[in-house]
């Protein structure tokens, strides 16, 4: 029987996952780590940045922590540069990072607006420009983006600013690919559905919000971040060597038309 490390093909990599402290984020520096790489766990909050890559460490893999608001370009930059110098290279980025507000379009202010924009989108220019530079140097790399059903084809109530982010990154993914590819580098997004992470977590605890949930998904319950980060670590590794551009929905059935 083939085993599971037979596919890791991650080995003598290194990864950097935006959004790492906690959630999918975290899943996918787990995995990631899990199938060989040597993972940098980013994200704004210190101290989740700093847990992730300590549970990486307990189950003896390598990490580091860096924190870095990945909305910010010098900061993005100086994030690429630091891990690049202490490492040497970069194989492997996963543009997670992100936040979900809720607000009507009417009565949203400009700066919600504008904020998650930056976080969720802009963000993916700025670290697949940063780091595509030092792929296309070395030869060659994959990113994964994580898009969302929501901004492709479910789109969720209040959540205008989010949804146009999410649908940002999944037009951003094809046009990258289409330029990187020239340079021997993937790009491809992962659309996640309804997810049990922190932010789900208030919906999740509404009876009514449930019970819909279980019947608009086709296998009747709601993802783990474990099964959205398996397909990352399949996109990032090179058992995908023939995809990019590509999205791929985890969603339970949930966005089949």
């Amino acid at each position: 029987m083939t085993t599971r490390e037979e596919f890791a093909t991650l080995h003598g990599k290194w990864a950097l996952v935006t959004g790492a402290g906690r959630g999918i984020g975290r899943a996918i520096a787990l995995e990631l780590a899990r199938a060989g790489a040597c993972v940098v766990c980013n994200d704004i909050d210190p101290r989740t940045a700093t847990e992730t890559a300590a549970l990486i460490h307990l189950e003896g893999h390598t990490a580091m922590p860096y924190t870095a608001d990945v909305s910010d370009r010098h900061a993005v930059q100086r994030m690429v540069d630091d891990v690049v110098a202490a490492t040497g290279r970069l194989d492997v980025l996963v543009n997670n990072a992100g936040v979900e507000p809720s607000a009507s379009i009417l009565e949203m202010d400009e700066e919600t607006w504008d904020h998650t924009l930056a976080v969720n989108l802009k963000a993916v220019f700025l670290t697949s420009q940063a780091v595509g530079r030092v792929m296309k140097a070395q030869g060659g790399g994959a990113i994964v983006n994580i898009s969302s059903i929501a901004g492709v084809r479910n789109p969720l109530a209040l959540r205008a600013a989010y949804c146009a982010s999410k649908a940002g990154i999944y037009g951003f993914t094809k046009e990258c690919a289409r330029e990187f590819a020239a340079y021997n580098i993937r790009v491809n997004c992962v659309c996640p559905g309804v997810i049990v992470t922190p932010m789900t977590e208030a919906a999740r605890r509404n009876p009514a919000i449930m019970e819909r949930w279980r019947r608009e998904i086709p296998v009747g319950r709601l993802g783990t971040p474990e099964e959205v980060a398996r397909v990352v670590r399949f996109l990032a590794s090179d058992e995908a060597s023939y995809v990019t551009g590509q999205a791929y929905f985890v969603d339970g059935g949930k966005a089949m038309h």
